[in-house]
């Protein structure tokens, strides 16, 4: 195996500000993303949406392995056969997959099985996650690489003032099945992309966050 090579670190951002106030900034942006689950119609355009996967494919990835597929639905009878489908193990979900515990701590969120935000939003992003490369090489660490390449997808959405919904029906097998993906691509995460409807209300519940106290520890 030969040396690796390295190059010049060229690109680096550089803010013009002193880094406290640019993460003062950026956290002022993302503070602000709720979940919503009511979506207007609104259009957003093909080239939006790839500046969002862009930016999600800059993501850290286990050994460069980059094991992330991002499946961006904008056809109609597709969203309504994903939205058929998910309501279906939603339903298995409030009915009998989910603890009482479970259902006790979703209540606050107002969630039930009916994802009407599948149908209205004007994109659907489905995330897969890469078992293996394409060519049957391997991937390392493809849960953190995903779930790190979705929190960056999220982020540019909210930086472009769209709105986003992290949704996990469960099992996600169905939609591998929809899409067509090969059998290395397993349902990660599916996204709904869009503007908030007029008049969009969030769960108060949803609006707190642990002090920081409670999430950061000094050494």
């Amino acid at each position: 195996m030969g040396a690796p090579e390295f190059v010049p670190y060229t690109e680096r951002y550089e803010p013009g500000i002193a880094p406290e106030l640019a993460a003062e900034r950026f956290h002022d942006v993302v503070r602000r993303r709720r979940t919503v689950r009511h979506f207007s119609d609104r259009p957003v355009s093909h080239e939006t949406i790839e500046w969002l996967v862009r930016s999600a494919t800059t993501a850290p990835s286990g050994a460069n392995k980059q094991p992330w597929r991002f499946v961006c639905v904008q056809d109609a009878a597709t969203k309504r056969a994903i939205r058929v489908a998910a309501e279906e193990e939603e339903r298995e979900f409030y009915a009998h997959r989910a603890s009482p515990e479970w259902l006790a701590d979703l209540e606050p969120l107002g969630t039930d099985p009916t994802k009407e935000f599948l149908e209205v939003a004007p994109w659907l992003v489905v995330v897969f996650r890469l078992t293996r490369g394409d060519d049957g090489t391997n991937v390392y660490y493809g849960q953190e690489s995903v779930g790190l390449a979705c929190g960056f997808l999220l982020a540019a959405a909210q930086f472009a003032g769209l709105a986003t919904l992290t949704h996990t029906p469960s099992p996600m097998g169905f939609l591998g099945d929809i899409l067509g993906r090969p059998g290395h691509e397993k349902p990660f995460l599916l996204i709904p992309v869009g503007y908030p409807a007029d008049g969009c209300l969030v769960p108060r519940a949803a609006l707190s966050r642990k002090p920081l106290d409670q999430v950061l520890i000094r050494v």
